[in-house]
């Protein structure tokens, strides 16, 4: 997932950067928003953090101007105000959601992930390879063998598919499944990647899921359909 942020505030936009890159996204800061309707212009972003208050516009006008040009791109906007005229202000001007300075990162975390899902259309299948997920029935199989999976096993599997081809970190695997901060869930996830390999990936050339080196771990497969579809 790439996440724009937009701060003048060079420590704040710093610590964002590095504490969401660590559980797995790409990140991008910007300090002022003619810069960051320039990039938006030219690159694909999945969610854009922006400060109420930058040098060059008010963060209400550089929302409202994105809404013009990218309706469907989801935005958080911070602020130090904390006042329900200044929440509905944003939300009018077309933020997806407010959140007041100072808050805790796993706030932040927790939101992006609630408007990220919705953001997502849900598919009721997803392949990835010979690799069949079927959503709303909990079934998966491959190379037309059906594979049991466990529940845990199966939301894991889901959350690595629709987000084939990304690098996802243990603690966004946990924050995902489990709806928790917890790191001592994060080993957890290794034991589980290791039954999901053992039931999808023994016996077959091409093993789907990858380790990440550093970060956590994948699903791709070297086929022509390397991304997960709708079927």
């Amino acid at each position: 997932m790439r996440v724009l942020i937009v701060d003048g505030e060079t420590a704040i936009a710093e610590f964002l950067s590095h504490s969401l890159a660590g559980v797995g996204y790409q990140v991008v800061c910007l300090p002022d928003g003619a810069e960051a309707l320039a990039r938006l212009t030219a690159e694909q972003f999945d969610l854009l953090v922006v400060e109420a208050h930058l040098k060059d516009m008010p963060g209400l006008k550089l929302v409202e101007k994105l809404r013009q040009r990218k309706g469907d791109l989801p935005i958080i906007m911070l602020g130090s105000a904390s006042s329900v005229e200044d929440r509905v202000r944003s939300l009018d001007a077309g933020a997806d959601d407010y959140l007041s300075k100072p808050f805790a990162l796993v706030e932040l975390q927790a939101r992006m992930k609630a408007i990220l899902r919705r953001a997502r259309p849900t598919q009721e299948r997803l392949q990835v390879g010979d690799l069949t997920l079927d959503c709303a029935r909990r079934k998966a199989s491959r190379g037309g063998r059906q594979v049991d999976l466990a529940p845990r096993e199966f939301d894991i599997l889901e959350y690595l598919m629709r987000n084939c081809g990304q690098s996802l970190s243990r603690s966004m695997i946990v924050q995902h499944v489990w709806e928790k901060d917890y790191d001592g869930l994060t080993n957890i996830v290794d034991v589980y990647i290791r039954h999901l390999r053992t039931k999808l990936d023994e016996g077959y050339d091409i093993k789907l899921i990858q380790t990440v080196r550093g970060i956590g771990y994948t699903i791709r497969s070297v086929d022509v359909a390397e991304t997960a579809q709708a079927v």
